[in-house]
């Protein structure tokens, strides 16, 4: 007997399927990188993403369409992770806003699905690029549409079978599009991770046997959170100790006077107040001493879920008994409290949120004044909830972000996008030595928009060259690279291939440096000595004489030496 309709509890076992799926494939999907770089992190980007929804759907007690839309779209936005993360996030934003207002999806219904899933990923992204994870869903929500306009009786299975087929053409002509995948022998990462969220869900459609279980999503920042709020704190200095969050299912009209009555209400009873709304819920989060007042006030605006209370005052007794144990732990630990420490105090005007990667680059970063570290980078891209729980431990009105890597400015954008109560301003820095170049030309005197504009501005004239390894064979441009080769990667393009790690840095160079080159900037590794750090800006100096050359240790992993010229 064909089923021709998907009530909401076959399609909460399918979105698990398609998680499942994915997580399966990820360190495939991770290979598929342009580059052959060691961080290629497509696939652990999406399937964190997806997982941090997943985890949302399976808690579910009774499902209904209403509740699985909830879960796929707010589990999705918080966890986004990496511009393929934030994608997905919002094919299934798109996909979810459709089927939540009915009882069971039809083709019709699907179809429409698919069609408001592509527009709302496509409005997400300032440049979209064809041969890409948007490629492929418009791909497929096309065929669905034509389908259905061809035959309005068409069953959903042959419907599903047809979009995945096509899904699946339309990811193999993604070199076609993009010169870039055809000269790697690759097609689209992100959109190879969609095929197999589809994949994965058609199966369970079919009725194939899958272990629906979703384990907690591991995040970069989990392990932080209890000694974020605690750090450097005694218990005199802990004036509300319970940490209070939880998520509002909302069930009454909730208006942004509402939303001010409810925010100044929680300023009455605590600090530390975050109020995040999307859609029908609001994220909450706030430090006080009655956290029953703060329930009680929240339960007449809808139902409460993800309630969760912390003893600040205890945590900090529990921290202090594992610093004792482990005294390398302690000195890390007193350094991300000196960061949170200065992050929080009294409101300021201007406060900045940089992305780091390596002990030595985030002392630079601190030294230039920067409030709080994200740790993440290239090897782990911070989701949006990361940015949106960074964004609350910087008091200041005015703050602005440094991704410092492409592939993490969509999930800066979309934390911007769900604060309401500061000014954000990401800054597009897509390496680390933009970052620093940005927070250098922040002026005090000048306007938030005027320094926006200039530190735009300014990180345009930096160019940065990355010297690491390969991970596997390919051919890129006119370059052959066998794996184990070192690389100096480019903004834009890999610039020198090599045995050995100085010739590469050196011909690396000598490809970004022109006439007007005044600095050149070298940030050594966690691999490398400081003797052949050295050793490195010796030869640089005598190569470039006109030019200043600073050496700095970064600490950063994977990258031999991240080298900018200005």
């Amino acid at each position: 007997m064909s089923i021709n309709t998907i009530d909401a509890s076959l399609c909460a076992r399918m979105f698990l399927a398609g998680a499942k799926n994915l997580e399966a494939n990820k360190e495939w999907i991770n290979e598929l990188n342009v580059f052959p770089v060691p961080d290629g992190d497509t696939g652990t980007n999406m399937t964190m993403t997806i997982m941090a929804a997943a985890k949302e759907v399976a808690a579910i007690e009774e499902m209904t369409m209403d509740r699985l839309q909830k879960a796929i779209s707010s589990g999705s936005l918080r966890g986004a992770r990496g511009n393929s993360g934030v994608i997905l996030s919002q094919l299934f934003r798109g996909f979810t806003k459709t089927i939540k207002e009915v009882d069971v999806i039809t083709t019709s219904v699907l179809a429409a699905s698919f069609q408001k899933a592509v527009e709302t990923a496509y409005k997400a992204v300032m440049k979209p690029k064809e041969g890409t994870i948007l490629t492929v869903a418009k791909g497929a929500a096309e065929r669905a549409a034509k389908l259905l306009e061809e035959n309005p009786e068409i069953g959903m299975e042959e419907l599903l079978r047809e979009v995945i087929s096509r899904a699946e053409e339309v990811l193999a002509h993604t070199p076609d599009m993009l010169p870039v995948l055809k000269e790697a022998g690759v097609v689209d990462s992100g959109g190879q991770g969609l095929v197999q969220v589809l994949k994965g869900a058609f199966g369970a459609f079919c009725g194939k046997e899958i272990d629906y279980s979703v384990e907690p999503a591991a995040a970069p920042s989990s392990s932080k959170e209890k000694s974020d709020r605690t750090e450097q704190l005694s218990e005199a200095d802990i004036r509300f100790g319970y940490c209070t969050e939880f998520i509002i299912m909302l069930e009454k009209e909730y208006t942004e006077d509402t939303e001010r009555e409810f925010k100044a209400f929680l300023e009455s009873i605590g600090d530390s107040i975050v109020v995040v709304s999307d859609d029908d819920i609001v994220k909450v989060h706030v430090h006080t001493n009655d956290p029953g007042l703060a329930i009680q006030r929240a339960l007449t605006y809808g139902s409460l879920t993800r309630m969760k209370i912390d003893n600040m005052r205890e945590e900090h007794h529990e921290r202090l008994i594992k610093d004792a144990e482990k005294l390398a732990a302690q000195q890390k630990e007193q350094d991300k409290a000196a960061q949170e420490s200065q992050a929080k105090g009294p409101e300021k005007e201007t406060g900045f949120i940089s992305v780091s990667i390596g002990d030595g680059i985030a002392d630079i970063f601190r030294d230039l004044g920067v409030d709080y570290l994200i740790e993440g980078g290239q090897t782990m891209n911070p989701s949006t909830e990361d940015m949106l729980n960074a964004i609350e431990k910087v008091n200041a009105k005015n703050i602005f972000i440094l991704p410092n890597n492409k592939n993490i400015i969509l999930a800066a954008n979309q934390a911007k996008a769900m604060t309401e109560d500061r000014n954000i301003y990401v800054i597009p820095t897509t390496t680390i030595p933009q970052g620093i170049t940005a927070v250098i030309n922040y002026v005090a005197e000048k306007s938030p928009e005027e320094n926006a504009q200039m530190m735009e501005e300014e990180i345009s004239h930096v160019k940065t060259g990355q010297l690491t390894y390969a991970v596997r064979d390919t051919h890129i441009e006119d370059k052959v690279i066998h794996a184990g080769d070192i690389m100096g990667v480019g903004d834009h393009a890999i610039l020198a291939v090599g045995n050995d790690i100085d010739p590469v840095a050196e011909e690396t160079v000598s490809l970004m440096v022109d006439d007007d080159t005044e600095l050149i900037s070298i940030y050594y590794g966690e691999d490398m000595r400081e003797d052949e750090a050295e050793n490195l800006k010796e030869k640089i100096e005598n190569s470039y004489p006109d030019c200043d050359v600073e050496l700095n240790y970064g600490g950063q992993p994977i990258y031999y030496y991240i080298i900018s010229v200005e």
